[in-house]
């Protein structure tokens, strides 16, 4: 059994926003196993989040690539020891160039180019992740770095005509939806692309929560909370930030596919937030 330091409730406590003394007794619960006190927590009602604390300290920026046509696109992290120099012109130069190189051949050994920038700003740099997106068929590819460069996006939307592709309107609407992912930081674009684990662990999670309810209302009570789940995680099903969410996602890009008499698809999107734990 790990031991229940005051840094871990506090962890616990950052990662779910709950009590001290609730993030205590769910680190007992569970043997100081963090991920299970998370869903203690949630079970109990108390948690208002999800999410897992996995951030590293480290600096450096999000860096992106459009290629004329915008049907190449890249996405990557590059890394240093220090804010000064992650906002250095030159370090930000170099982040974009290799940003620009992945997106002309992504086999590139990059090696060398970073041991001469490790050189040149006498910091380690690292190329943490690279991600390059082609589009098939119709369709465009956008690109957005959030202000101070922590948080970047990469999107492909799809279109059935090629007419649709040179509009300025489904132009704007591929640059509005990188914001749309920047903002509000979905993880799936539909629902069917979620793991049905994460799924199954939802339902259960709101059965705990409804014990006691009356039969009759608990399957009406669970499917409002995952309604609420999907909501908060599929992009087409949260509601659209530039409209105050009035109206959904896919609300929005049918009106626009209805306008232009075309269907309009969001294919595939990328979001790195600078640190992020690479694994799991």
């Amino acid at each position: 059994m790990a031991a229940i330091t005051a840094a871990l409730v506090g962890k616990l406590r950052e990662i779910t926003n709950a009590g001290l003394m609730d993030c205590k007794k769910a680190l007992t619960e569970s043997s100081g196993d963090m991920d299970a006190a998370v869903d203690i927590l949630r079970k109990k009602g108390v948690a208002t989040a999800a999410k897992r604390s996995g951030r590293d300290a480290r600096e450096g920026v999000i860096a992106q690539h459009i290629q004329p046509g915008a049907r190449v696109g890249t996405l990557v992290e590059i890394n240093c020891e220090t804010d000064f120099v992650a906002k250095n012109e030159a370090f930000r130069a170099f982040s974009d160039e290799i940003a620009k190189t992945v997106a002309s051949d992504p086999n590139t050994d990059l090696e060398p180019i970073r041991t001469a920038q490790v050189a040149k700003m006498g910091e380690n740099i690292l190329i943490s992740r690279r991600e390059r997106l082609e589009v098939t068929g119709n369709g465009l590819l956008a690109a957005y770095i959030h202000t101070g460069a922590k948080v970047g996006v990469l999107v492909e939307v799809g279109a059935g005509k090629e007419t649709t592709v040179a509009n300025d309107e489904f132009k704007q609407l591929v640059r509005d939806i990188t914001l749309q992912i920047a903002a509000a930081n979905p993880t799936a674009v539909t629902r069917d692309e979620l793991d049905p684990a994460i799924i199954a662990k939802e339902k259960e999670i709101a059965s705990d929560q409804v014990k006691g309810k009356p039969p009759q209302a608990i399957a009406k009570i669970i499917e409002g909370k995952l309604e609420k789940f999907f909501q908060g995680c599929c992009l087409v099903d949260q509601g659209f930030v530039k409209q105050n969410s009035e109206v959904t996602v896919k609300e929005h890009v049918a009106s626009l596919a209805k306008k232009l008499g075309d269907e309009i698809v969001i294919r595939r999107f990328i979001r790195f937030q600078l640190g992020e734990t690479l694994s799991g």
